[in-house]
């Protein structure tokens, strides 16, 4: 796989290209689960380019840069969407935040895609009543493990026990299988949850280049209920909700997620289309 990095320390690894100028860069939630929670959404793309997993410094496996990765964060996106050619940068859940915190990548990017994301932290309060609704005794017994060591294996536990709120009943032993194998990273957990999950408000929304917002109809991690707001449902918005699926729903729908991100390609080439005419004319 080929890797690069940004200046900063952004890792951008290939995962494959097709033709077409497209280049897709799959941005991680968590944070600290790292972009290969995002292996099986690259593994189903069937869209014209190049696709990359992008890793922040310091974030998920990428921690061998920068004595202080945080310090751009997530400002240093600007660095991943320049490194390439018409760029279409996709945000899963907090990456999806940080991308509309960083208004200075309308400049930079030909799309953007925010897959079960929000545009303000008040998601976060109906996460909290969902967990107290819905307690998982396992995942209780992980957080004070955690607590009282936060080590690597006690974080990887934590997360593995959340997947009943992660994935519906069908997609569950799926994703238990993803959250088992990722590279948990608590240093970045850290420093969200310090600055910056709980302050989030979107800082830009675009309008003239397409955007795809797209979710399971079962998750239960971030609400969509802030998305209601007609600032952020502008004629350029493609809005996908994927039936049958949580928080990762590529896990459980992969066809209806394909699907969607067909579309979007083909209106980011209409789009490209329509202003080389007007530029021409």
């Amino acid at each position: 796989m080929e890797t690069r990095y940004t200046p900063s320390g952004v890792r951008m690894r290939l995962h494959s290209a097709r033709e077409g100028a497209l280049n897709w860069v799959l941005l991680p939630g968590g944070p600290g689960i790292g972009s290969e929670s995002l292996h099986e959404l690259a593994d189903v793309l069937d869209v014209p380019g190049t696709i990359w997993l992008v890793d922040l410094p310091g974030d998920g496996s990428n921690t061998s840069h920068q004595p202080d990765p945080f310090a751009l964060w997530p400002q240093v996106l600007i660095e991943a969407a320049e490194a390439v050619p018409d760029a279409v940068f996709v945000g899963h859940s907090t990456g999806g935040m940080y991308l509309l915190s960083t208004p200075r990548l309308r400049d930079c990017v030909r799309g953007l895609a925010l897959l079960d994301t929000a545009p303000d932290c008040t998601w976060h309060a109906e996460y909290v009543e969902m967990t107290r609704n819905d307690p998982l005794p396992a995942f209780e017994r992980a957080a004070a493990a955690y607590e009282r060591d936060g080590s690597f294996e006690n974080l990887t536990t934590l997360c593995v026990t959340s997947a009943e709120w992660n994935f519906t009943p069908a997609g569950l032993e799926a994703g238990r299988a993803l959250l088992a194998r990722m590279p948990y990273n608590s240093a970045a957990v850290q420093w969200s949850d310090a600055n910056f999950d709980h302050s989030y408000k979107a800082a830009w929304w675009p309008t003239d280049i397409p955007v795809l917002r797209l979710w399971g109809d079962n998750d239960r991690i971030v609400s969509q209920r802030g998305w209601s707001d007609l600032a952020y449902n502008t004629p350029n918005l493609m809005a996908r909700e994927i039936p049958d699926a949580g928080h990762f729903p590529w896990i459980e729908n992969p066809s209806a997620v394909a699907r969607a991100f067909r579309e979007f390609a083909s209106q980011l080439l209409a789009s490209a289309e329509t202003a080389f005419t007007e530029h021409r004319v």
